[in-house]
Formats: structure tokens, sequence, C-alpha cells
């Protein structure tokens, strides 16, 4: 069977989602959606992908339609991915899966009445330095005591990845914090039971905080330390510092090295060393298995609680 696709969102991380569905086998995209039909058109020339359009509900009305991957502003994602279920579609939906508690609310109580594979990008679980964490801990090899994490960009304007112009504004705590709190839970594989969380100024135009820090404890009394800010001129992206019982490991997306910088072989992980690709494959996997994939909605449901609980005592 081929799983035919919509994918939403022609931008920086629609591309990667394109690069790595080409490697793999049983899935072809067959329409793209995005908001400027110039600039679909020619990422849609480039993948060989034969519709266009810049309305989501003209392509979940194609009934060759099986699956929708939403690469689209965070603030869409609880109702497109609501509409996809709707329509009949499994869906794949890029972090964050919502920016609200009753966002991500509706759409688990939703998949759980329909049964369709709903999934959302939680890379981190399926990069493979994370993966090779993953597997030294549940081969009872390793323990996580703290992690700690440093998410940093040099985003004081409203641009994407690529450094193109936004059509929405990015958010530290609903996007950038969820895969860490999401993470760190999932490879203590124990829930989280206290969360603190500090903000610096909020930005005058952009109207967000541009740095926070936040504290998390596991229930098996792991610690997480997240620094995260938009104002660092430096090196870009999200740093995992592992420190456990046995070894400490830091992981850089896709790459693993030791406490003393040394470099780990993480190439016989997983089929792939592209984090992105690993998530689709898993994506589709779990629709032609017809099971519940890694990082479904429900399973990574309890990380918007506590994103919900820290938002709270920001406001306060």
């Amino acid at each position: 069977m081929t799983i035919k696709v919509a994918l939403a969102g022609a931008g920086a991380f629609g591309v990667k989602h394109l690069d790595g569905i080409k490697n793999i086998d049983g899935v072809e995209v067959v329409s793209l959606i995005s908001r400027d039909l110039e600039k679909t058109k020619e990422v849609a020339d480039k993948y060989g992908i034969g519709h266009i359009t810049t309305k989501l509900e003209d392509s979940l009305a194609m009934k060759e339609v099986d699956a929708v991957i939403l690469c689209t502003p965070t603030q869409m994602h609880a109702e497109q991915t609501i509409a996809c279920l709707k329509a009949g579609k499994h869906v794949q939906v890029e972090i964050p899966l919502a920016d609200s508690l009753k966002g991500a609310q509706d759409v688990v109580a939703l998949q759980k009445q329909t049964g369709l594979v709903a999934m959302c990008g939680h890379t981190r679980r399926f990069n493979p330095s994370h993966q090779y964490v993953n597997q030294k801990i549940t081969a009872g090899e390793f323990n996580i005591q703290q992690m700690d994490v440093q998410t940093y960009f040099f985003r004081r304007t409203n641009t994407n990845a690529l450094g193109q112009p936004r059509s929405w504004t990015d958010h530290l705590l609903w996007h950038h914090a969820a895969h860490t709190v999401d993470l760190f839970a999932y490879q203590c594989n124990s829930p989280i039971v206290q969360a603190n969380a500090i903000q610096g100024p909020i930005h005058p135009t952009l109207g967000i905080a541009m740095d926070m820090s936040i504290q998390l404890k596991a229930a098996n009394g792991a610690i997480c330390t997240l620094s995260l800010s938009f104002n660092n001129d430096g090196p870009l992206g999200t740093f995992f510092r592992y420190i456990g019982d046995t070894a400490t490991y830091i992981a850089r997306y896709d790459d693993l090295f030791t406490g003393k910088e040394e470099k780990i072989d993480v190439s016989k992980v997983a089929v792939s060393m592209n984090g992105i690709e690993l998530q689709d494959r898993e994506f589709f996997a779990a629709i032609k298995e017809g099971r519940e994939p890694n990082s479904s909605v429900a399973k990574v449901f309890n990380c918007y609680q506590v994103l919900h609980d820290l938002e709270k005592q920001l406001n306060a």
C-alpha cells in the first residue's frame, strides 16, 4: 500500500519533511498547501508534487489523501489537527500540539473517538543521539540524575530558520520548551511532579519573553534545568547534557558526545541519522501497522499540562 500524503507548510520545516520522505518507501506526497502560491509551486515542482493549494480544506477533500503532515504556525496546530481527524485523515502535527491546554485536550479527545493515528513531532524522541541514551536507560546501564539543557537562538526579529519573515510569532514556552519538557519525562520514564519558571522582559514589538529559565523534577528524583533565549549571539540550537550515575552525555541534535567531548558513533542506532526522517518513518509505520505511534498525541499530552501550569505561574 502507498500512503498518500498532503503536507501543509512549505517553509523551512516542511522542506525538512519532504527531504526525509524522499527516503521512505511506500509514501507519496500528492498535495502541498502553503499561503504563498508562487513559492508553493516552486517547492512542489522541485519535489514532483502534483497538487498545490493555499487551503487545507482543498487537500482534505481529496479522497486519495490518507494522511496529513502539518508544518504550519503554532497557533493553527490544534484547529488544523482537529480538521484532519474530522476529515478521516491520519495526522502528524509539528511540535507543539497546541498553544493552550484546552487545544491539546480537544485533539486528544477527538483522536480517541476516531481511532486514527494522530502524532506530534516531538523530534527529540527520534534523534539518534537521544535514542542511544534511551537504549542505555532501557538496558539499565544509565540513569539520569540531572539534565542541563540550553535552547538558544538569535531572533530579535520575526524570522524563521532560513532568515525569512514569519507570518506568526514563535514562543519559548509553548514551542521550544515543549521539546525538553517532554524529553525529560520520556527519558526518565517518570512523570514531572514539580515545575518552576521565571522569564525576562517582554519584547516591546513581538510581545513575548525573549529569555526564560525552567526547573523540572521527575517523580523518580531526577532534575532538569532548562535555559532558553532568543537573545543569544552565538551557537544556535539546543544542547543537552545528560548527567547520570555511570556517564555524562552531550547531545547536539543527531550527534552525541561524552562529557569529555569524545564523539560517540550513533550511526547504527537507527536506519537513518536524520531525526525528522525517523519521526516520519514512525508515523507511516504506525498507520500501516494500525498501532499507536511513539509521540502520539495521548503520549505527549502531559507535556502540555506542565506548560499550562508554567504559564499560569509566569502570568501570576
